[in-house]
């Protein structure tokens, strides 16, 4: 991300200094090294975003700084004040003077409420986010005897009312699809009857298919989640918590969501597996799972891979050998070792840059796909907001921890526009989101159902399970 200023230095350049390799200077309250932003006071950067006649700030700086002011004061709170300064600025006791020079900077500002709107649209669910933006478009339509800044203003409020829209819709279709996803599976008790429930091989038998409706499923999710919702996950508590318009919905509502929907993928590769009465028929399951997850490889859906793998994984799947004899996995060992968690991931993220290094040079829209590991993202987000520091000793905010915040939320922002390019099966979908799977000691019961237990601490454990 260019952390560069458009303009360089600004006029009024108070000091410079030779530091290391390069220049630290100070303007006021807020310091550079080598040309970048790295410290500042929150009054300085609030002012920095605030627009001119002669002066836009960078859109690298106005999205690293939307996205993590939040972590000092509320977006409202942010966009009184941008906009209260934006206003006072002009003032000169003169009200015609005053109605040119606003005129003159109406469409500056209208260019950041519209980057605020496309990019954190998530920001304006709080009512009075609505009201301000309303209330500026009266501003500028008071003084624009042209219209073109308040027509500006007025086609923003309309995209942005059509994408919250969407966003509503499509919480209401997950919290639905949710509801039939929790109906319970047939009874255990009788494995023959639990046997008469369809699997994934009756509903699709070709892993590129199937991997390619996972794909779906993956980037409809991601693009719901607001970049914000990364940083809000750490954000500090805000004290107007019960306020009816910003808090009826959680700020992290979509993030959670897709990370249940990897939990839920895992647990339908190890349902499914579990399930069938015969050896032989479970054993088709699992290396029909190991193919899937092979073209998740190739197309560049990790978090799909990853879910597989990790189903594959729990105890009631793993300690199956008897069906583990039965299956060749020198597949499944080369994806594990891909996704091996040892030296941080190292070889996840080898080829994850490989595949956004394609991604980068795409010549079709399948080669653009790149879907991340989500949960070591925001493990890798949480971990860089704990490890540096948020303010430094004399008080400024640490920009230089800001700028990589954004720079890692920026590449996600890529990654999630995507359009998904293969041919939906809804059927299969359906059955993804919906058919119901185990929980955790249905899954161990059913196990030890298809392979009995082999120490006592397995015949304990089946003992306990049947009287749950």
């Amino acid at each position: 991300m260019d952390k560069q200023k458009s303009a360089g230095f600004p006029a009024g350049f108070s000091k410079a200094r030779l530091y290391g390799h390069g220049i630290t200077a100070s303007y006021g309250e807020m310091c550079y090294h080598d040309n970048s932003l790295v410290s500042a006071s929150l009054e300085a950067l609030i002012q920095h975003l605030v627009p001119t006649v002669d002066y836009y700030p960078d859109r690298s700086y106005v999205f690293t700084f939307l996205l993590s002011s939040r972590l000092f004061l509320h977006p409202y709170e942010l966009m009184t004040r941008v906009c209260h300064l934006c206003v006072e600025q002009q003032r000169s006791g003169d009200a015609l003077l005053d109605k040119i020079r606003f005129r003159e900077v109406a469409p500056k500002l209208v260019q950041l409420l519209t980057e605020w709107t496309e990019t954190f649209p998530y920001d304006f669910r709080d009512e009075r986010m609505m009201r301000c933006l309303k209330d500026m478009t009266h501003h500028v339509a008071r003084g624009d005897e042209v219209r073109y800044s308040w027509r500006a203003m007025q086609q923003m409020t309309q995209r942005l009312i059509k994408r919250l829209s969407a966003l509503g819709q499509y919480e209401e279709a997950v919290a639905a699809l949710n509801a039939v996803a929790m109906e319970r599976p047939a009874s255990l008790k009788s494995k023959q009857a639990s046997g008469q429930r369809s699997d994934v091989l009756s509903v699709c038998d070709d892993p590129f298919i199937l991997a390619q409706q996972l794909t779906h499923i993956e980037l409809d999710r991601l693009s719901f989640i607001g970049p914000e919702e990364f940083i809000q996950t750490f954000a500090m508590k805000d004290p107007l918590e019960n306020h009816k318009g910003f808090f009826r919905k959680r700020k992290t509502s979509n993030l959670e969501a897709y990370v249940n929907w990897f939990n839920r993928l895992s647990y339908l590769v190890a349902t499914e597996i579990c399930m069938p009465v015969k050896k032989k028929h479970r054993a088709r399951i699992i290396e029909f799972f190991i193919d899937v997850a092979q073209e998740c490889f190739n197309i560049g859906n990790f978090n799909s891979l990853m879910a597989i793998i990790t189903g594959m994984n729990m105890s009631p799947v793993s300690r199956l050998k008897k069906t583990w004899s039965k299956v060749n996995t020198d597949k499944f060992e080369i994806l594990e070792h891909q996704m091996d968690p040892s030296s941080n991931f190292s070889n996840y993220r080898t080829a994850l840059r490989g595949a956004t290094q394609r991604s980068e040079t795409a010549h079709s829209s399948q080669e653009k796909i790149v879907i991340p590991f989500f949960s070591l993202l925001i493990k890798d987000i949480y971990f860089l907001n704990e490890g540096c520091a948020s303010r430094l000793a004399n008080g400024h905010i640490n920009f230089e921890k800001l700028w990589e915040l954004a720079k890692q939320v920026s590449e996600f922002l890529v990654w999630r526009q995507v359009i998904c390019p293969f041919d939906r099966d809804r059927r299969i979908l359906q059955y993804l989101v919906t058919t119901p799977v185990f929980s955790e000691d249905e899954l161990h019961l059913a196990s030890y159902e298809s392979e009995g237990p082999e120490n006592n601490m397995e015949k304990d454990s089946r003992r306990s399970l049947r009287w749950v």
